[in-house]
């Protein structure tokens, strides 16, 4: 895509409301584009079978008998050497909270260019900023999505408008983080180790965590366009909910998956610093969005990571354990955030560069 396209690009809700559409414009056109092969948005079938999917109740992990508790650890730690995916349920977000949230992160897409350009950011490290696509100063195709993405912790930041999202915002990620930090634990004690050991080790008491709103609207040709080409997370875990289903693809064992959460839950997937501490026994998932051409399609996911300046190593008492080598090299979180967030999105192109052999 030429300078001049980029300078002119604008805002996919405003390209979608400004005419009516029947074609795409051809920047959007991944599935024609020679540097993606036809991966991002192939039509090979996609799974529905959604009894295969683990789902954790979260409930029996806090509150359930030692026995109870003990599987529930058992069936996470299954979750993520098979999965790298899985539901959450029973979770203690209320229904209204989620909901709530989910129309707050509409009101802020339906606000004018003009008010949104306050937040625009001029880094892909400021704390706040929103646009479109994933990175458009460096994307040969652009993505069919409006975003918002801001820092939450260890301190947070948000926009001030509209009225009370900032608000409704503080109260649902707190909330969020509560529930990613006990699922955390539970991972660790399925590797063996102390619950607080991923907690301590990774720093996640002056964590990153990343508040990232998708809107993706109607496409009138939504097998040519992708809403997100296929990637994995950084940090160590993403828990993501949406207004509806049908967008998320998720690979497993060379299939696409196409989940369809259980009401009131989280998806929660595996991500990339995760599978460094395992030492790659727990592997971060490679995930895609689908766009569809009737309706709008929103997503809220919410990454907690490590510390910023945190060098994140494979565990060093699973290596003796397990009598291995490290697999990966170190890097520091904030390294290795911005090594992602600066370039296109490609599979696990980011985790590949520091993987040792």
């Amino acid at each position: 895509m030429n300078v001049l396209m980029r300078n002119k690009m604008t805002w996919v809700k405003s390209l979608v409301e400004s005419t009516i559409l029947t074609s795409i414009p051809s920047c959007y056109a991944y599935s024609t584009h020679p540097s993606h092969g036809g991966d991002a948005t192939s039509t090979e079938v996609v799974d529905k079978d959604q009894r295969l999917i683990p789902t954790i109740d979260f409930s029996l992990l806090i509150s359930g008998s030692p026995q109870q508790r003990s599987l529930c650890v058992q069936q996470l730690g299954d979750a993520c050497r098979d999965w790298g995916f899985f539901y959450v349920t029973n979770h203690g977000v209320p229904q209204k909270v989620i909901q709530g949230i989910l129309q707050a992160c509409l009101s802020f897409f339906n606000m004018s260019e003009e008010d949104k350009k306050e937040f625009e950011g001029t880094h892909v490290m400021d704390p706040i900023r929103c646009g479109t696509s994933f990175n458009s100063s460096v994307e040969n195709v652009l993505c069919w999505r409006d975003f918002l993405k801001v820092s939450v912790h260890p301190e947070f930041h948000f926009p001030h408008k509209p009225a009370s999202f900032s608000d409704i915002s503080l109260d649902y990620c707190k909330r969020v983080r509560g529930v990613a930090l006990e699922l955390i634990g539970g991972i660790s004690e399925s590797l063996g180790l102390e619950k607080d050991y991923i907690k301590k080790a990774l720093e996640m008491e002056s964590g990153l965590n990343s508040f990232i709103a998708n809107f993706y609207p109607p496409c009138p040709q939504p097998k040519l366009a992708i809403g997100l080409p296929p990637h994995s997370d950084r940090g160590v875990l993403t828990l993501l909910v949406e207004n509806q289903g049908g967008g998320l693809e998720i690979k497993h064992n060379g299939r696409w998956i196409q989940p369809c959460a259980p009401p009131n839950s989280f998806l929660v997937n595996v991500a990339d610093h995760l599978e460094i501490l395992s030492n790659g026994k727990y592997k971060s998932v490679v995930h895609r969005v689908a766009v569809n051409n009737k309706t709008t399609r929103i997503s809220l996911a919410i990454s907690h990571g490590p510390s910023a300046k945190n060098v994140i190593v494979p565990a060093q008492e699973l290596l003796l354990k397990n009598n291995q080598l490290a697999a990966y090299w170190g890097m520091k979180y904030e390294e290795y955030f911005m090594l992602q967030q600066s370039n296109q999105l490609n599979g696990k192109s980011c985790l590949d560069r520091i993987r040792i052999g």
